[in-house]
């Protein structure tokens, strides 16, 4: 048995969970935030059997996209009345970030 853990954008969250739960896959997930650009994110969790693992990552893959984004960099320390005006950068978000774990033991009480 594997443990699935997929970080994924918060816009691809409601897709993936209904693609999981129609292939008959149950998921756990749980409100996260990234740590670069302290956007909402989705960790879900799927506890699969080794057979099936392959069909949960095709799932994953074909619900979560990459998109680009622009932000507002993060304003370098200054000195007091200097005024900086950020420029937008443009960052890629999305898609999904996927550990598989080796699960020893489940219990479903």
């Amino acid at each position: 048995m594997k443990l699935v853990v997929s970080i994924v954008n918060g816009d691809d969250e409601r897709d993936l969970t209904e693609a999981l739960k129609k292939a008959g896959f149950q998921s756990t997930k749980i409100s996260t935030t990234g740590g670069f650009l302290r956007a909402g994110n989705v960790t879900i969790l799927v506890g699969v059997d080794d057979d099936k693992l392959n069909k949960v990552i095709k799932l994953i893959s074909d619900n979560c996209h990459r998109r680009t984004q622009y932000v507002n960099p993060l304003p370098p320390v200054m000195e007091p009345g200097e005024l900086y005006m950020p420029n937008p950068v443009e960052v890629e978000v999305g898609g999904a970030t996927i550990f598989v774990l080796n699960v020893e033991r489940a219990e479903r009480i």
